[in-house]
């Protein structure tokens, strides 16, 4: 009866917990909002997840549905699902201590796995929500709006930073062999990206928009920012040339000696800046070790990622007048990586607590079946199955961002082009005097999603 009433509480208790992924993996979930979203009809992808918005992992499905609007063109839309997951990000924010859902989510995680815990995503999620935000602002004609979002997402790329440093600053001198050698490894697949906080394309996109809304000053500083973080960029070296001689900058003899003069526009021209977005970011991978505690079934899961990266092509714009290759600005798949990096010591320590936790219960159910007289043993075979059933890796995260994040710019004469990236077909830009034309290029693999407007 003991283990029965164990078993019965622990079930109940998911009622208010992030129940969709305990048992299922989240990458399953998603797969069918990718497939749409890689299909003729990407605007049926937001729809698959828009009902899970108010459930516990409301946030994610939030960023999920409104990239998905945003993929398929629906500015709106994306705008309204962007807005209800900054809402849960601020209520996290909010809670000076933990509310009694989530105290009874963080103890059930104890017993089951961390997949119960409501999703608070690694802070570059939220960096890139709110750089995603300003661009729905600005082409849906809101240019006030783009930049509101776009402060915001520089705040935040330091006070997300902040935050990691402090919460886990108790776990950091954890030494463990096993955990350092899959924080090493994981640090080998994120190749140059040190820390998941700094993201060079959303101070690139911050420094754009800065920039072609008349605030040379704070699009100088982003565009250092992001050059510090991706300094092999030929884009973004020519933009700090040319904004260093237009601000009359002590660094621009500097930035002269190393990257050539700036080129600066004719009376006749316009400037086009392309930003491409291709493919998605990868999912995470479960990582599990069987073994034996005082004779009964244990497992431990974390979430990993393979290293199975595959270099992404440079796109190629055709119909400029000259064909330009855009040059990465960020790996978004670098960044995911990097976060489960820095998270790892702190996943360590609550995997740490939920092994003795499950290995406690099932000697207490054990000890309680094998007094009665020389009865199988089902109680403790069925809390050693369960342990061995819901010991599952969390593996959520924000999986319709790109991986990769690519820019080119030009200046062309005032007129109509025939825009067309690699074998994808033509889209018809216009191009105004002293105007910038943004283009959006969404690749999803056999489909691209182009957005132009002129500012």
């Amino acid at each position: 009866m003991k283990s029965i009433l164990l078993l019965t509480t622990m079930m109940l208790s998911l009622s208010g917990c992030a129940f969709n992924s305990v048992f299922i993996n989240y990458p399953s979930q998603i797969a069918p909002v990718k497939a749409q979203l890689n299909s003729a009809t990407p605007q049926q992808a937001a729809k698959i997840v828009e009902s899970e918005v108010t459930s516990a992992d409301g946030l994610l499905y939030a960023q999920e549905a409104g990239r998905s609007a945003q993929i398929a063109g629906d500015f709106e839309a994306s705008k309204n699902f962007y807005q209800d997951a900054a809402n849960a990000y601020r209520v996290f924010d909010d809670k000076a201590k933990l509310s009694l859902s989530d105290a009874g989510a963080t103890a059930t995680s104890i017993f089951i796995n961390d997949n119960v815990i409501p999703y608070r995503g690694p802070g570059y999620e939220r960096v890139m929500l709110h750089q995603y935000q300003a661009l729905n602002y600005l082409f849906s004609g809101d240019a006030e709006g783009a930049l509101v979002e776009v402060r915001r997402s520089n705040e935040l790329q330091s006070s997300e930073q902040a935050r990691y440093q402090k919460s886990n600053k108790s776990v950091q001198a954890m030494a463990n062999g096993t955990i350092d050698a899959e924080v090493n490894k994981l640090g080998k697949a994120a190749g140059s990206t040190t820390s998941s906080f700094l993201n060079a394309y959303s101070y690139y996109t911050t420094g754009m928009l800065h920039e072609i809304l008349g605030e040379p000053n704070d699009a100088y500083i982003d565009y250092r920012k992001a050059a510090q973080i991706s300094p092999n960029n030929p884009y973004l070296q020519r933009d700090l040339v040319r904004l260093a001689k237009q601000l009359s900058m002590p660094q621009y003899d500097e930035f002269k000696k190393r990257w050539g003069d700036a080129v600066l526009p004719n009376k006749d021209e316009g400037q086009v800046i392309i930003m491409l977005e291709r493919g998605f970011v990868p999912e995470k991978q479960s990582l599990t070790v069987p073994f034996t505690i005082h004779g009964n079934w244990q497992t431990a899961s974390l979430a990993t990622y393979f290293p199975t990266k595959q270099s992404v092509k440079p796109g190629r714009i055709q119909g400029l007048g000259t064909v330009l290759v855009a040059a990465s600005i960020a790996n978004i798949d670098s960044l995911a990586i990097t976060a489960l990096k820095e998270d790892l010591p702190a996943a360590l320590v609550r995997q740490a607590a939920r092994v003795y936790a499950k290995s406690e219960m099932a000697r207490s159910v054990e000890s309680d079946s094998k007094r009665r007289n020389n009865q199988t043993d089902y109680a403790s075979i069925a809390m050693q199955i369960f342990n061995v059933i819901s010991e599952q890796a969390d593996r959520r995260s924000w999986l319709t961002l790109p991986e990769q994040a690519q820019i080119a710019r030009s200046y062309v004469k005032a007129g109509s082009y025939s825009v067309k990236l690699d074998n994808a077909a033509a889209n018809t830009i216009k191009v105004e005097t002293g105007r910038t034309t943004l283009i959006w290029a969404i690749d999803t693999g056999n489909y691209t999603r182009f957005y132009s407007i002129i500012i």
